[in-house]
């Protein structure tokens, strides 16, 4: 196992720095002069000029590269542009309520898609299994902000059942719209892979075997079939995972939840370079993690998978 997880973080440098690389490229080609922004229309050449001595943007661009690929690998990513506070301070002091949303969204997705998926499986060819797929088939293709939207509408202008936006003071109701929103997507991928999976595995012999012992519909179900299904179902919970935590930008905007996806919308606003490499630097290294941690739990639900 630790020579298995040697290897994959060795793997993952090279992929590290294929991404400070793009970061950097795609921030300095992108339209717009922070420095301008930050001086106001009004702002004077002299002072733009100065702003821009006082930030690096008018060293060579092999110099910023350089300090930039200098400040990655080192997790120093300097200040924001816009309010002098450090990057990493930031981002952390907006990471928790993204963890907060991201895991409500994710326990959301994992219980309704599992749900779904293996009740389409079971009941194959049945009106649950049709209309289960149709609503999996919605969540997929609907957009996440629209139907953000319309839950607002729904639940919190019409019915006023549900607070609209923002976080109160930490009430547990503010992160149910957000929350669910957020979890329709995932739970709809996952409710399709778990369904996929479990219709390969009830067809083996050794499922036929535990129907002929006399064996209940819940062991045969959830111990024999389920597990043995559960890799795809992993993989693709460990991917969504970690997509959620980048797709809490739209959702974070739409409900003002006050999250790194929402910072990074500002830090896009205001072409704050600094936080805006920061976040996709931050984001990455997510990815990567998420991905190690679903290659891992694989032996897990099989005994036969080795890491050697």
């Amino acid at each position: 196992m630790g020579r298995y997880v040697f290897r994959r973080l060795i793997g993952a440098i090279p992929v590290f720095i294929g991404v400070i690389v793009v970061v950097f490229v795609l921030t300095t080609i992108v339209p717009g002069d922070p420095a301008r922004i930050m001086a106001g229309q009004a702002g004077k050449p002299e002072t733009i000029a100065k702003i821009r001595h006082e930030m690096g943007l008018d060293d060579p661009i092999i110099v910023q590269m350089w300090n930039f690929f200098k400040s990655a690998i080192t997790f120093n990513l300097g200040r924001s542009y816009r309010n002098n506070m450090n990057v990493n301070e930031a981002i952390w002091s907006r990471f928790p309520a993204t963890v907060k949303l991201g895991l409500a969204g994710m326990v959301i997705a994992i219980v309704l898609g599992m749900t779904f998926g293996i009740i389409s499986a079971v009941k194959q060819y049945s009106f649950l299994d049709y209309a289960s797929m149709f609503v999996a088939l919605l969540g997929i293709s609907a957009p996440s902000f629209w139907v953000g939207l319309l839950l607002l509408y729904l639940f919190a202008v019409t019915l006023r059942w549900i607070p609209g936006t923002g976080t109160g003071d930490g009430e547990l109701i503010y992160l149910v719209l957000p929350a669910v929103t957020l979890g329709i997507r995932p739970a709809a991928l996952i409710a399709r892979m778990t369904r996929s999976s479990m219709l390969e595995v009830i067809r083996q012999d050794y499922i036929r075997t535990a129907w002929a012992k006399g064996l209940g519909a819940k062991t045969v179900v959830l111990k024999h079939a389920l597990k043995n299904a559960m890799i795809p179902v992993v993989t693709i919970i460990g991917v969504e995972t970690a997509s959620l935590l980048s797709g809490v930008v739209l959702i974070e905007s739409v409900f003002q939840w006050p999250g790194v996806g929402r910072l990074f919308v500002e830090a896009l606003t205001y072409r704050d370079f600094p936080i805006i490499r920061g976040e996709v630097l931050f984001l990455a290294g997510l990815f990567i993690l998420a991905n190690l941690v679903v290659d891992m739990s694989y032996a897990l639900f099989d005994p036969r998978i080795r890491y050697d």
